[in-house]
């Protein structure tokens, strides 16, 4: 905190603190940190008891106070109520310093304070740090998922229907709370215009599996994420209703359980007709086929023989055996990294490596189109989290200045490979704006851990920065053909992870068999780089019929090859024409990407052969056609 910032906060010295001004401080501060409405936090209130806050985040709850009222020595552990707490503070504070109220807004602007209360419930920020002139994104970290939940929050308390708010937040484009409280004031002081509907797709030729053409529901699932009803399960039956309609229509077809090994083809059970079919697979991750390599299943099946199942503890307590440490240290040697941590998935080790080392104090600052484990990691962390655009360097650059003055640490994360978009991080320029503003980098190699580089070690080999990257993430689940996730880097700052990543301490790890499987497909890795040119032989025939056809394919450079279609009916249209042909790959919506932005993702693997990549070509093409994406054949 600045010392500017601290003045404001303590006055003039000489002058006794302001006991009510140091208890709306306090309040702000343990409402942020717990996401309490304020009206929930009494003074008499037990923190543990009647509050369920525990030590671990009544702790984050004394550095915050600590910090903001600039208390020299800090607050212990002690205080059981905010009146204890407050007490505590203005003793501290003595007869040195005042307290002023927070500075802000113009009280009589409600909508203003109902939009930054709402938007500190949601993010964990205390007023103080929610100027509201700030960019939504970039300097206060709130993306479209989350302010939506602002939105919503905000308009229900104005007494404005939530679908309403909807159409202010994605028409009006409101880039900061100021213009967001523009937006709902015009909203509540004037007769609102209706929300115009988005515009029908094109039509197509596929009127679904009942041969009739249904009337259209319009909603996406965004429509269910805010519900609110004294029932908790009533938004459960709401989305249930709109799900058997999309599944009625044969538009939404996930979760449909294989009846094969997954390879260049595999047979699915459709639940909804009773019927299974063999589908040209190209919805798999198995970028290198070591799924089904005969070496990786034998030494699962050996392993499992030997060390049973699984293991019955943490990896602290009863839960490690030699090929956990073997397969950290084949790992750490593929990755060429000093050493690893295995956690259960890949998801957890973003939620346990960004949440162990970033705090409130620190600043994480993320690409816009990272990986969910990511954003949920930052919100776990209670970071300062800032989102610059995506692959945007200019914007990082700027977001990196702003933050210089900040006392915590900076830490840049960004995915190697996107996963729904395919391109790929710009690395170098990451790399060289941490050196220039002091903050560590980790890059989530999920999706270039087998492909990129000439050994498959990953982006930072791709573009020859090799121990320039602080740590580098990847989970097992996709080329290297397991389960579980792993972070290499530094050995201080692995076993720091070890220790304080709890995703890794209270969660049991994977068993003895699936980490022998891993060890034996970077053996095969290894054995045979073949497997990676072949790989990358069908990523280029492929992109180049898709290209020569006239997709959007942005700007891939990966097995991902998207096929951006933008509306999210005719995507799901599209989707249901390429499986009637008989081949599967995902067709990605809400919260897969953002609304407007669906398409299919297309997984290339190196098990594919040249007549399945023509066949895909052809299939693609077709369905574009059949619904519009595609003008139709002259």
């Amino acid at each position: 905190m600045t010392s500017a910032t601290r003045d404001t906060r303590q006055g003039n010295a000489g002058e006794r603190p302001d006991r009510e001004a140091v208890h709306r401080q306090v309040v702000d501060i343990v409402a942020s940190r717990t996401l309490y409405e304020e009206s929930y936090l009494l003074p008499d209130s037990h923190f543990e008891a009647d509050l369920g806050i525990d030590s671990v985040i009544l702790e984050s709850v004394l550095v915050s106070v600590n910090d903001h009222f600039a208390l020299s020595p800090p607050l212990a552990e002690g205080p059981a109520t905010i009146r204890e707490l407050v007490d505590a503070v203005v003793r501290a504070l003595g007869d040195g310093a005042a307290v002023a109220p927070v500075e802000a807004t113009d009280s009589a602007d409600t909508v203003l304070e109902t939009v930054l209360a709402a938007a500190g419930r949601h993010t964990a920020y205390q007023r103080h740090q929610l100027p509201v002139d700030a960019d939504l994104e970039s300097e206060l970290g709130i993306d479209s998922v989350l302010l939506a939940s602002v939105v919503a929050d905000a308009a229900r308390r104005l007494g404005l229907a939530e679908s309403l708010a909807d159409g202010l937040t994605d028409s009006l484009g409101a880039t900061t709370l100021r213009g967001l409280a523009t937006a709902l004031r015009t909203a509540r002081d004037a007769t609102p215009p209706p929300v115009p509907p988005a515009p029908a797709p094109a039509p197509t030729t596929d009127a679904g599996p009942t041969g009739a053409t249904p009337e259209w529901d319009s909603r996406s699932m965004k429509d269910f994420v805010e519900e609110r009803d004294p029932d908790l399960f009533a938004k459960t039956r709401g989305f249930a209703t709109y799900l058997r309609r999309r599944k009625a229509e044969h538009l939404y077809w996930y979760g449909m359980p294989l009846r094969s090994r997954c390879g260049n083809r595999a047979v699915i059970f459709d639940e909804l007709t009773g019927r299974e079919r063999e589908f040209l697979m190209f919805a798999s991750n198995n970028y290198l086929g070591l799924a089904n390599h005969p070496q990786v299943i034998e030494a699962i099946c050996d392993a499992t023989r030997t060390y049973g199942a699984t293991h019955t503890g943490s990896r602290f307590i009863g839960g490690t055996n030699t090929l956990h440490k073997e397969l950290e240290r084949r790992l750490a040697a593929f990755k060429q990294r000093p050493a690893c941590v295995v956690y259960p998935g890949g998801y957890a080790a973003n939620l346990g490596a960004i949440s162990a080392l970033v705090k409130s104090y620190d600043t994480l600052v993320v690409d816009r189109l990272n990986h969910m484990s990511i954003v949920d990691g930052a919100r776990l962390s209670g970071g300062i989290r800032k989102i610059y655009q995506h692959n945007d360097m200019a914007d990082l650059e700027r977001i990196l200045k702003r933050a210089d003055d900040r006392s915590g640490g900076r830490l840049i994360v960004a995915d190697g490979v996107f996963s729904m978009h395919g391109d790929l991080c710009d690395l170098p320029e990451i790399v060289r704006l941490a050196k220039e503003h002091d903050a560590r980098v980790l890059i989530d190699d999920a999706h270039a851990t087998g492909v990129l580089g000439e050994r498959g070690s990953g982006t930072t080999e791709h573009f020859g920065l090799k121990g320039e990257v602080d740590l580098e993430l990847g989970t097992m689940s996709k080329a290297l053909a397991g389960m579980g996730g792993f972070v290499v880097g530094e050995e201080e700052v692995i076993e720091y992870l070890r220790y304080y990543s709890n995703s890794y301490v209270f969660a049991a790890n994977i068993p003895a068999g699936v980490a022998a499987g891993l060890i034996a497909a970077i053996d095969v890795i290894e054995a045979e780089p073949e497997r990676i040119t072949r790989l990358w032989s069908n990523i280029r025939f492929l992109h180049g019929q898709l290209a020569d056809a006239g997709f959007d394919l942005e700007n891939t450079r990966s097995a991902i090859l998207p096929l951006v279609v933008g509306d999210e009916r005719r995507a799901m249209e599209m989707g249901r024409a390429v499986r009637a042909r008989g081949l599967y790959c995902q067709t990605v919506v809400f919260p897969g990407v953002p609304l407007g932005d669906a398409r299919l993702r297309v997984s290339v693997t190196c098990e594919h052969t040249r007549q399945d990549l023509e066949n895909a070509a052809g299939i693609f093409v077709e369905a574009a056609r059949e619904t519009g994406v595609l003008p139709s054949a002259a």
